[in-house]
This record gives C-alpha cells, sequence and structure tokens, in this order.
C-alpha cells in the first residue's frame, strides 16, 4: 500500500480549493492510498474527516511555528499501513499515470527514491471530479502549464525506513527538498526520474498564507537554516542528479552525465547568445531569442 502524507495550510480562500483539489486527486488514484493529513491549521480536520483520511493534528514545530520536517516522518512512518511512503505537497495535483509508473520502479528495485518534475499550472476554481476529469487537465496543462525545470522538485516515493535520520527541516521552506536527493546519494540508494511518464501539476499561488510572504520563505532564517542544514552550495542536488529515469516504454534507465551536459549547454548559453545580445543589437539582427536560456528541465 501507498501512504501518501502531507501537511496542508489553512483551508481558506485560493490556498484552500488547490488544497481540497490536490488532496481529492490522491484520494481517486488506483490502487486507493492511505492518506495521512498532518497539523491543525483551519480545517485540516474537517476536510479529513470529510474525504475519511486520517489526520494528525499534533507535530513539533520551530520557534516560529514551522512544523519540522523529521516529526512528520517519524509519525508517518509510525502510522503507515503499507511499506511505501509518499510525501507530497498539499498543492500538487497527482494523477493516474503516478501510481501505474511508481509500480514499474517498485518491481524492479528494492530501494529508490522517485521524484518526478511539477508543472506548474494556472488552476482558480473547485475542480470537478467528475468522468474525464484528468483528460481535461491534462489538455490544459499540455496549451498553458509551464514545466518549472531541474529544480522543481514536489513530490517523494520511498521505502519504508528510507530516512531514518531526517535534520529538523523547517517544512515549506527551501532546501529540504535537495536535501532528500542528497541524503539517498550518499547512501547509494538509486534516484529514478519519473518525469517523461508522470509529471505532476503545481496549481499556482502565492505566499500570503506566510508572515513575511515570498521573501521570508526564499531569503529567511528558516531558509538559511534549511540551508545550514542541507550543508552544500544550493541547488547541489536536483533532477540534474537523479541516478535512473523510467521511460516511456516502461524501462528504467541509467542517468549518466545530466549534470555536466547541463552546465556545458549553459555555459554555451552563456558565451554565443547571453554576452554577444549587445552586439548582435547593434548589427542590426533582430530575431528574438529567449532569455530564459537552455532547457533547465535537462
Amino acid at each position: 500500500m501507498l501512504t501518501i502524507f502531507s501537511i496542508p495550510k489553512p483551508f481558506k480562500g485560493h490556498i484552500g480549493t488547490i488544497q481540497r483539489n490536490a488532496i481529492r486527486s490522491w484520494a481517486l488514484l488506483d490502487p486507493p492510498p492511505e492518506i495521512i493529513l498532518f497539523g491543525s491549521e483551519d480545517g485540516t480536520a474537517q476536510f479529513a474527516h470529510e474525504l475519511g483520511v486520517r489526520h494528525a493534528p499534533e507535530i513539533a514545530a520551530n520557534e516560529y511555528g514551522t512544523p519540522l520536517l523529521n516529526d512528520m516522518f517519524r509519525q508517518a512512518e509510525a502510522m503507515a499501513g503499507g511499506d511505501t511512503m509518499c510525501y507530497v505537497n498539499a498543492d500538487i495535483l497527482v494523477l493516474s499515470d503516478f501510481p501505474r509508473a511508481l509500480a514499474r520502479v517498485a518491481e524492479r528495485l528494492k530501494s529508490f527514491l522517485a521524484i518526478s518534475e511539477r508543472i506548474n499550472l494556472d488552476v482558480t476554481q473547485a475542480i470537478k471530479f467528475g468522468a474525464g476529469w484528468e483528460t481535461d487537465i491534462k489538455e490544459r496543462s499540455r496549451k498553458a502549464g509551464v514545466p518549472v525545470g531541474y529544480t522543481g522538485i514536489d513530490i517523494f516515493v520511498f521505502p519504508k525506513g528510507t530516512y531514518p535520520n531526517v535534520p529538523d527541516f523547517g517544512i515549506g521552506r527551501l532546501w529540504f527538498d535537495q536535501w532528500l536527493i542528497k541524503a539517498a546519494r550518499e547512501s547509494g540508494i538509486p534516484v529514478v526520474d519519473l518525469t517523461r511518464v508522470a509529471p505532476v501539476l503545481h496549481q499556482n499561488h502565492d505566499y500570503n498564507h506566510v508572515a513575511g510572504g515570498a521573501e521570508w520563505v526564499w531569503k529567511g532564517k528558516e531558509a538559511e537554516y534549511n540551508l545550514r542544514l542541507y550543508g552544500v552550495p544550493p541547488h547541489s542536488y536536483t533532477f540534474l542528479d537523479v541516478t535512473h529515469e523510467l521511460t516511456p516504454g516502461g524501462a528504467i534507465r541509467r542517468v549518466w552525465f545530466r549534470r555536466p551536459l547541463f552546465e556545458t549547454k549553459r555555459f554555451f548559453w552563456d558565451i554565443l547568445v547571453q554576452r554577444t545580445a549587445g552586439v548582435r543589437k547593434a548589427l542590426g539582427f533582430r530575431r528574438r531569442v529567449s532569455q530564459t536560456g537552455p532547457n533547465e528541465s535537462a
């Protein structure tokens, strides 16, 4: 059995809407997963009861009141009825292709960390989970979704016992996601990228639910503390550092040289495109070139 666990924000306004969308999408997966919602934010207990999923209200927090990753992982493993754990952020839509992809990985690997790149999508209303809802949301994603690239990491699946010693990261701040990849790599655990087969959808939102907003999330003291726990330079462990990927044909293929190839591509983009922009403009070249750089999803 797959145990999905997460810690929602308050179920208010737009954040509440997209969290209901996300968690309902998990409940519709086949086979049905066990779902554990942590925390005592407004609406969490009520929604857990409404959906018929488990609720764990008590969770340790830091001095700022931010829940701690290590306590959530500890409790989730103690409560889980199955052997496979899935931590996912509470704004992520997970579609039916994800458990199918995961099953292929579990059949072939005894130990693993499975991750999948997120696609950003504007969702402002409650999703109607009737017949064909997945087809509709996938079409919306195809037309308007924006792949985040190599740092878009919001879902983590692993066998129970993979993370016996989790630091006290503040959840919802930076770097704990990349630490999960780092810890797996340092333990020799295969890190499998499911993106080509089963990307997940992130419903865009603001950071008004956090005191200090996005600035605090990205640059506040909690982010600084999380970076010290991470212990390496930013973005040292991302999708560029997976060891395997699941192919559309169902094979698990070894990944080689993804990071050096990306860095080489980015170097030549900087030298040949970015740094020559002024010269090309002076010479009258008007061809438009994307300012986002090379495809960072590697």
